[in-house]
Formats: C-alpha cells, structure tokens, sequence
C-alpha cells in the first residue's frame, strides 16, 4: 500500500480505476486451527511461547490476506486472526477487566424461539468464550498486541496488490454489551470510560496507515441483548448515546480514514425482533465515519434498501454506503447477478463512485466457532468481486 494510498479517502479509493467498484469484507475470516489452539490457550491464561504464537498469528495473516487477494477483494484485512472475538479481546489490552462467572445474555429472538435456541446450544453452534467482567478503572495500559497486528498486517500486505487494507476495533458501546460493568456507577459513565480507553486503539491503527473499521453491533443488535427489556423508543435514545460515545473516542481520527459496521447479530436465527433500520437512520448518519456497512443481503434486512432510497436527503455527501451482498451465516454462493442487483439499487440512491461491495458480516466472528465452510467463505467471496465488476459494468451503459 503506497503512502499516497494510505492517505487517500474512502472516495477517492471508490472511484479509482476507471470507474470500478471496489470490493471489502467486514473483517473477520475462518481461522486455521493452529491459531485457534493458540488465541484459545492465550485467553485461558496458559502459557504461549511468544516466538510460536508470533510465527502461527504472522503466518496466518498472510495466508488469510492471499485468500483475499485471490478472491479479488480490494480493500482487506488481517481476518482477525488474533482476537479470540470481536469485542472480548481487550481484556488483554485494557485494565479493569477480569474473567468472572456471569450468565451471557441470550437474544431475544432466540428466547422467543426455545426449542430452536435449545437446539443451537445442543449442537455446539453458539460461541465459547471467558467472559470479562469490568471490576475497576479501564485505561489502555498494554499496546504490545495492538503493534504486533499491525506488523502482522504491515507485512502481509507488502507487495500486494491492494487499494487498502482496514483493521478492526470495537464500539465503546458493544465492549459495554459483552463486559458487564461492576465498577462504574452508571452505563453513560461506563461507556465513556471505553471509549476514552479505546481511543488509543483507534487513533493507533489510523497512524499505522490503515482504515479503521469499528464494529456497532450495538447500534442495533443492542435492542435484543443489551436493551432487550426496553421499548423501541428508549433503545433509540440509548443509541444516541452509543453514537456519542463513538464520535467521542474518535475526535482526533480523521473520519476519512473511518469505517463503521452496523449489525444486528451474525447469526441464524429468527430475528424477528431486530430494529428497523429507519428507527435508528438519523444517529447512524450521525456518526464520524465516511464509509457505512452494513447488512443487505439476509432475509430479515435485504429489503432495506429501500430505506436508504426513502432517506437519500439525509445521506451526506462525503458518505460512502458498503452494503453486505453477501449472507454471512448461509453457505449459499451468491450468484454474481443477484450482486450486481444488490449493488445496483444503493449505485441508484447515491452514485457509483461511492458504493464499496461488503459483506453483512464477519466469516470467524468468534474462532473456531463460524457457519460458514471456509473453501465457501473464498468462493463467496469471488463471486462478490464478479457481481461487482458486472454492477460496475451496467453502471458505465
């Protein structure tokens, strides 16, 4: 990646290229096992020759990165191959947290449905983590993981032909859903506790030369888990305050070199109590990122699209819209032309020049632990980059 690259905004990337359509991802990707057994006995505290979880984590980055490249992804990642999950891992960055016994709060969709709930758990389909509680004052106390990902990265990108690669971090407010707080005498006060802490994840990334991707589950799977007894209206003020608490923490990141994924949980399941998109569209629109993922391409959000039409006034001009075109939790290969379809109605609402192709979510959301084959998770991923190239083409009639 050059500098001048590193430098380029989300805009100027998507239009690079006579017109192309770049493709991404959200980040997570299908890890190896002998990064799982490694990610795994780190969390648990047992000992890891540094040398040995340096070489396996290196090795497989680079290997998750020529799996991209192969697949023809433009902008990509590290796959998150150290991070035993999305949002747990800081535990080993931040203070204040420790391993501790408390229930995990179930969706609520999943709740409504029992027998099916009971049978994911039956099968060994739901995620197996340590959870952290937060027990004392958070600070960033320990950077040495966050500069090994970014070497990871660093060298497994040299020479590649990429536009850009992204590495990903955690929303204030979905580090406050998985932790439980204990310490912090209210959840406003918790949240801007993380996000004080996790600037310095952020802002780390940024000065590293790479796009900062920021995972907000909690912006909408928040209402079934971490609000799930509230009403709509009380979650969509709760998420302005995610929002604030994001854009606090990124007050010193440019928002160019931004990108935010909104989810509402990478998994099957009912999902008949996600909230609507447009409940929550004016605060997503608030946030300080120039590009926005999110999902449209499963059954319960697929038809959303029509809610960013509905909205385009409210779209601002610098945004650039990723919508997922692929199913993150189906083994489906999507057609290349039911790609280009779904291109095709966000390229109506805001232009060509500022739609990026995406995933709905990650492929390893948790390691070891994913619904996706890994050989399908690359052959999804090329027939992405083949329903963008013939989006692009029927863009350009």
């Amino acid at each position: 990646m050059s500098g001048s690259l590193a430098r380029a905004s989300y805009i100027v990337a998507a239009m690079a290229e006579n017109g192309r359509i770049l493709t991404t991802h959200v980040g997570s990707l299908p890890r190896p096992q002998d990064v799982v057994d490694v990610v795994f006995a780190e969390d648990k505290g047992e000992e890891v020759d540094p040398q040995e979880y340096d070489r396996v984590i290196g090795a497989a980055v680079k290997d998750r990165v020529q799996h991209q490249v192969d697949a023809g992804v433009d902008i990509v990642s590290d796959g998150e191959m150290s991070k035993i999950g999305y949002a747990t891992f800081i535990r080993h960055r931040l203070s204040g947290f420790e391993v501790g016994d408390v229930p995990r709060a179930t969706p609520a969709d999943l709740d409504a449905y029992p027998s099916f709930r009971d049978r994911l758990a039956a099968a060994g389909d739901t995620a197996k983590y340590l959870r952290p509680i937060c027990r004392g004052p958070i600070a960033y106390e320990n950077r040495a993981p966050l500069e090994r990902d970014l070497e990871h990265l660093r060298s497994a990108i040299e020479g590649q032909p990429v536009e850009g690669a992204f590495m990903n971090a955690p929303s204030p407010g979905i580090v406050a859903l998985f932790q439980p707080n204990e310490y912090y005498d209210s959840t406003d006060e918790y949240l801007d506790a993380i996000a004080e802490a996790m600037k310095t994840e952020y802002e780390g990334i940024v000065e590293a030369g790479f796009y900062l991707q920021i995972d907000a589950p909690d912006l909408a799977m928040g209402r079934h888990i971490m609000y799930r007894d509230e009403p709509d209206e009380v979650f969509v003020e709760r998420a302005a305050v995610h929002v604030d608490a994001i854009n606090q923490a990124l007050r010193d990141v440019p928002g160019d070199r931004v990108r935010v994924h909104l989810c509402w949980g990478n998994y099957e399941g009912p999902h008949h109590l996600d909230i609507e998109l447009e409940k929550i569209f004016d605060d997503v629109m608030r946030l300080k990122a120039s590009a926005l993922q999110f999902e449209a391409a499963n059954p319960r959000h697929a038809h959303e699209w029509a809610v960013w039409r509905a909205n385009a006034d409210k779209i601002p001009d610098d945004k650039i819209l990723i919508p997922g075109v692929l199913d993150t939790t189906a083994n489906y290969i999507e057609h290349p032309a039911l790609i280009a379809e779904r291109l095709g109605h966000f390229i109506d609402i805001v232009g060509r020049d500022r739609v990026i192709a995406g995933t709905d979510c990650g492929f390893g959301t948790w390691a070891g632990f994913g619904p996706i084959d890994p050989t399908i998770c690359w052959a999804k991923l090329a027939s992405m980059a083949e329903g963008a190239k013939l989006a692009a083409a029927r863009a350009r009639l």
